[in-house]
């Protein structure tokens, strides 16, 4: 199954290119360029330049930084195989928690022999971008996140043990996130946690776009040539975590409408009122709060904003119409919120269908519930539909038949941090 190693990775010498704190940055995707230039101000060596290059060549520019950064010793590659041991700890929404992983080399399989499952559908343009980035550095600057089921071998307390210890690296992000990290070097502990996986099955959390890209790229190279079977590009940064640790969280991914022509939200309602049963609150500050006690109850709920502070909330009738719609779905599918509300409401009543959404013509998203209010408020969004959260068992259950969830069916909150380590793809 999951076949893991240790590697040297590739690293910022704090020495000669600054603080870590001012190396490393949040995922590129996530990033505004005012920010991105922020990050450069702060410190020229910030991995920004590699992960999210611009200018009239973004690509070659990366190129030539990483080698730059290679030649003037910027950037080191650890002496030694490690396992990376990643922890997370961090507080919002009056929670507090913490996560902790290993970030390893993983080899890629295609999803169809069932070693590495995809549980969301990717976006064309995002995996363009990263291959040509990945042909100009022949380089994994962040690290795909997967989960793994344990099956009682304890991996995440051999991890424990392992950092007991004050860390190798920490540093707190902007958001007031800690990481830490613990580089793991004892071979007779790296081989433990490599033969964990060995029958293992690992199911992405974030980075479809990444993994997909990285197979497109180890067989670009091989067909070009410039690779063969086991070369460093069948090897891709990942951080494995545990599927029932204590401190995932997962946020929703909210939707807000957009540029349909002869909107009416009362005629939207009344065709709701077929499959769902509709409630209308006073102030829209309530739903989260709403929807959190349905989501308790196993109930399929949504909150329908189109203005004016009031909102109405959609409580899914019967499951049966989804049954009836998706009857080659599993159950699993079938039972997703986010199945649901595509099906019923942005499919059949706003005829909003797949190529759409993919290409966000009339659908966008956001984790953030007053970002989803203010759009509507501020006349961008025509609409929007608060959802709660995506269960991880449910994640687990989707990829496992083999499906997938649409896209942004899930948000992992806090995100990994970029540049901490690094894998060099030329081993």
């Amino acid at each position: 199954m999951a076949e893991i190693r240790a590697f040297k990775a590739l690293r910022f010498d704090t020495e000669k290119a600054g603080a870590i704190e001012e190396l490393v940055c949040p995922p590129y995707d996530i990033i505004s360029e005012e920010q991105r230039q922020e990050y450069i101000y702060r410190n020229p060596n910030n991995i920004i330049r590699l992960e999210l290059p611009k200018g009239d060549e973004p690509y070659k520019t990366a190129g030539e930084v990483l080698k730059k950064w290679l030649d003037s010793g910027v950037l080191k590659k650890d002496s030694e195989d490690a396992v990376y041991i990643y922890e997370e700890e961090f507080s919002i929404n009056g929670i507090h928690a913490k996560f902790k992983g290993c970030i390893v080399r993983v080899k890629i399989e295609e999803f169809s022999k069932g070693v590495v499952l995809p549980h969301e559908e990717t976006l064309s343009k995002a995996k363009e971008d990263r291959f040509n980035l990945m042909k100009a550095t022949n380089c994994n600057f962040s690290q795909i996140y997967s989960l793994y089921m344990d099956g009682g071998k304890g991996t995440l307390s051999t991890i424990d043990k392992l950092s007991d210890r004050e860390p190798d690296i920490q540093l707190t992000d902007g958001e007031g996130v800690i990481h830490r990290m613990w580089i793991i070097t004892d071979e007779a502990a790296v081989n433990q946690i490599c033969d964990d996986f060995s029958d293992r099955k690992l199911y992405i959390a974030d980075g479809h776009h990444r993994y997909e890209t990285a197979l497109n790229y180890r067989n670009y190279m091989r067909e070009q040539g410039l690779a063969k079977e086991g070369d460093g590009c069948d090897y891709q940064m990942m951080m494995l975590v545990d599927m029932e640790h204590p401190g995932l969280v997962v946020f929703p991914t909210h939707r807000l409408v957009r540029d349909l022509t002869d909107f009416d939200a009362e005629k939207v309602l009344e065709k709701c009122r077929e499959y769902f049963e509709v409630t209308e609150y006073e102030d829209v500050n309530s739903a989260e709060e709403v929807l959190m006690g349905l989501y308790n109850e196993g109930k399929k709920a949504y909150a329908f904003y189109s203005g004016n502070k009031k909102y109405n909330l959609l409580v899914l009738k019967d499951m049966q119409i989804i049954r009836e719609l998706l009857p080659n779905a599993s159950s699993a599918t079938q039972q997703l919120d986010v199945t649901v509300l595509h099906t019923l409401v942005l499919e059949k009543i706003f005829g909003i269908d797949a190529e759409n959404m993919a290409k966000q013509i009339n659908l966008t998203y956001t984790k953030i519930f007053d970002e989803a209010i203010e759009s509507v408020d501020s006349g961008k969004a025509q609409c929007a539909f608060i959802l709660n959260p995506t269960r991880v068992s449910e994640i687990r259950d989707v990829a496992s038949n083999g499906e997938k969830m649409p896209q942004k069916s899930t948000y992992f909150y806090p995100k990994m941090i970029t540049g901490m380590v690094m894998n060099k793809l030329d081993d």
